[in-house]
């Protein structure tokens, strides 16, 4: 018993309550990344995800194990590909193009939203003191750092991230149906490439200017009802 009070002890529950805030964030954007999709195809005449079971905002329905990891530790990361059939699609190349866009678009749109809730609950907990309050903020300001985080990283244009697909809808037809076809193999391309440690620095900064325009956007009305309320 004492042996395992001394372990409870020196227990950092600091770290440990980020480390979960971390990952419930990491499933929520991935969640709602991967719904986004599946409502875009859906809604340009794709039925494939809906029958699946991936209209949904269970992140347990899309989580990738690696790419979960990747989003707690690295903060970027992926999950698992929502099932789309361009043949529904009256225009195949726009219709994946728009379906791809939608989760990057999602991941900016849950920011905007994560980081306006975060701008309240900071002026409340600078007005009450409430650790609920700190808490929450501290929630919705990691949701939206691993929103961004997620969003840029499908941006870029390597199969299968979204932005690969958004790139080859301006490629001939031709092209077009043979990079689709060898879709699959870029899987490897990209692992290589991020152990590799090569997209290390351009993602970082993309992410870093990204968060910082969202968080001026954002947070300004806060920050100025801050200096007047508090100064």
């Amino acid at each position: 018993m004492e042996a395992f009070t001394a372990w409870f002890s020196q227990l950092d529950f600091d770290k440990l309550w980020m480390l979960l805030i971390t990952a419930l964030s990491a499933l929520l954007c991935i969640g709602f990344h991967e719904t986004c999709h599946g409502l875009a195809a859906l809604a340009l005449g794709d039925p494939t995800a809906k029958r699946c079971g991936r209209l949904s905002l269970n992140p347990l329905r899309h989580v990738d194990p690696v790419g979960l990891l990747l989003m707690v530790t690295v903060r970027f990361g992926w999950a698992k590909p929502v099932p789309v059939n361009p043949r529904y699609f009256k225009n195949p190349k726009l219709g994946m193009a728009i379906t791809a866009l939608a989760g990057p678009v999602s991941n900016l749109v849950l920011s905007i939203v994560m980081l306006m809730g975060y701008g309240v609950c900071e002026f409340y907990y600078r007005y009450t003191g409430m650790e609920l309050l700190y808490w929450l903020s501290t929630f919705l300001s990691a949701t939206a750092v691993l929103s961004i985080g997620l969003g840029v990283f499908n941006l870029l244009p390597i199969p299968p991230l979204d932005g690969s697909k958004i790139l080859f809808s301006v490629l001939p037809d031709k092209v077009w149906l043979k990079l689709m076809r060898y879709e699959r193999y870029g899987a490897f391309v990209l692992m290589g490439l991020l152990l590799s440690g090569v997209l290390d620095g351009p993602l970082m900064a993309m992410r870093m200017a990204v968060i910082d325009w969202l968080f001026r956007f954002c947070l300004w009305p806060f920050d100025l009802l801050v200096s007047l309320y508090f100064s």
